[in-house]
């Protein structure tokens, strides 16, 4: 006679939405290693930031070193916050360096706060500053020595942006804009129409769009 398989539990099935939202590499490496991996992941992917969701807060050291920096503090002196993910060595990364300058300090004018975030255990801190000086970045450079912030915020490539509102709300994530080779001619400039939206006092009119980029070098 056959046996009757177990119905699967109920935490199983609340479970299984956000299982299958998960990165396809932590699926796959859940998989082999078990159920209890394959519930850890899941329990992760229900917790990332959403648009409309509250941002994580955070608190890192500037990569130059100095008193660290926290998120909410931003947020509380700020019409905007924007989080970049950001790396020294990638191609992508360093073709958009110029954009991020000049968007800084456009949109800093107008009482938008930038800050980067080094996440790639490859990348020491000094390099990070040394790159952050060379570009002149004149807003909080941070070091994520363990990258236990993009893990917060499910972040995986460099660059990759999240725009949080004055109410702490995060209202954009994605990409800064289509084209890595020509800044002249951008089609869709996105995180710049999410900040003239939210300084519009308007909604983001494409909350999310896909980061592309190198991968962030975890621990």
């Amino acid at each position: 006679m056959r046996k009757r398989r177990p119905a699967p539990s109920l935490l199983a099935l609340l479970a299984l939405p956000a299982f299958l939202a998960a990165p396809a590499g932590l699926l796959a490496s859940a998989a082999s290693a078990g159920p209890a991996a394959a519930a850890a992941v899941a329990a992760a992917a229900a917790e990332r930031p959403r648009i409309g969701a509250r941002a994580p807060d955070f608190t890192l050291p500037p990569a130059a070193g100095g008193p660290a920096v926290a998120l909410k503090d931003l947020v509380a002196r700020s019409k905007a916050v924007v989080v970049i993910f950001d790396a020294t060595r990638c191609p992508v990364a360093r073709a958009y360096k110029g954009r991020v300058g000049a968007l800084a300090k456009e949109f800093g004018a107008k009482g938008v706060t930038f800050v980067t975030v080094n996440s790639n255990k490859t990348e020491p801190a000094a390099e990070v500053a040394e790159d952050a000086k060379k570009n002149g970045f004149a807003f909080p450079v941070l070091k994520d020595e363990r990258n236990e912030v993009a893990d917060l915020y499910d972040a995986q490539h460099t660059p990759q942006v999240y725009v949080v509102d004055p109410k702490g709300t995060l209202v954009y994530t994605g990409r800064i804009d289509e084209s890595t080779d020509d800044p002249e001619h951008v089609a869709s400039p996105d995180l710049r129409n999410a900040l003239e939206a939210i300084l519009a006092g308007q909604p983001v009119p494409k909350p999310e769009t896909k980061a592309f980029g190198c991968s962030i070098k975890r621990v």
